[in-house]
């Protein structure tokens, strides 16, 4: 097992539901293949190109970019995008898998579920200050008197402590894969902590951090950064006030994903329209990135390796 596995340990998921028929239109079926499965969009189909993203913050921070990032494909993709949120991470697995979508944004161990499942491949990343890496942190509040992760442990049985998603890669595979190997997490209802919560998203996991409503949680360094940048601008103390105990080792950023059969012509071209973004708020909502780069199945294969450790690829 890699080294990372012994010293370490989604988010809501968005999936695209389709803009609503102009009645004026005529509009032809979804192609369906022998399986009754939508065919995946081609370089030269006309039909709208949906696209399933998960929000790494609540949604009413991201719709500006996502707005932005709809128009931006439009031009680009020279047919019509439509971007859609949907928080159920079945959704958008079977909405990858039987073709129904044509791009999404998952957090790693969602996407691997896709792949498993129906051979969906990532094509597409992005990178934070140069970097492709982000980390899973643990953090408390600094007016705790804890300065590791041992420290929190020792008085685990009055820690109340929050993951973000039962579906996060940083949020919760990774951290709880760690605890889980020290001996003091398996699930929600089995652990040595006063109370475990799922808070739904990092930025509200930590708000109840800074607020000191709960007194630890786990939560993606790109995101919590992002957020401590906006605090910072607002005049706001979250810099001051959090405190990090415990990172793991690297991960690869979050991966964008289409189903399997799409063809090459139209992966490059969608790649290409992600490169040339430099909008700051399509970039922002997408954990502060600087810029989008491509991406490949073997970038994941150590959360692949813990996600099956922890028995987590499935959404049953």
């Amino acid at each position: 097992m890699k080294k990372w596995m012994m010293t370490l340990g989604m988010a809501l998921v968005l999936t695209a539901c389709g803009a609503a028929d102009d009645p004026d239109e005529v509009v032809q079926s979804p192609t369906v293949d022998e399986h009754g499965e939508e065919a995946p969009a081609t370089e030269n189909d006309d039909s709208v190109f949906e696209i399933a993203v998960i929000p790494s913050q609540s949604m009413g921070e991201m719709q500006t970019g996502l707005d932005n990032l709809e128009a931006h494909l439009t031009e680009k993709l020279g047919r019509e995008v439509v971007v859609e949120q949907y928080p159920n991470y079945n959704a958008v697995v079977e909405a990858i898998n039987y073709n129904h979508i044509d791009l999404a944004f998952l957090g790693p161990l969602t996407y691997l579920i896709a792949h498993e499942q129906s051979g969906a491949q990532a094509i597409i990343t992005q990178e934070v200050d140069g970097s492709p890496y982000y980390f899973s942190y643990i953090i408390t509040h600094n007016d705790r008197e804890w300065d590791d992760l041992d420290d929190m442990l020792e008085d685990r049985a009055d820690v109340d402590f929050a993951f973000a998603s039962i579906s996060s890669t940083s949020g919760h595979l990774i951290p709880g894969l760690h605890l889980r190997q020290l001996g003091f997490y398996e699930s929600e209802d089995d652990h040595e902590f006063k109370q475990i919560q799922f808070a739904g998203s990092h930025d509200i996991v930590t708000t109840l951090v800074q607020d000191q409503t709960v007194d630890a949680g786990a939560v993606d360094s790109a995101i919590l950064e992002a957020l401590m940048k906006e605090d910072d601008q607002n005049g706001g103390t979250m810099r001051e006030d959090i405190k990090v105990i415990w990172q793991s080792e690297e991960l690869y950023q979050y991966p964008w994903v289409v189903p399997a059969g799409m063809s090459d012509e139209l992966i490059a071209e969608v790649q290409e329209a992600f490169y040339e973004i430099a909008d700051e708020e399509i970039l922002r909502i997408f954990g502060g990135a600087t810029r989008f780069v491509e991406a490949d199945d073997s970038q994941y294969a150590d959360v692949l390796e813990a996600a099956r450790e922890f028995e987590m690829l499935s959404l049953d």
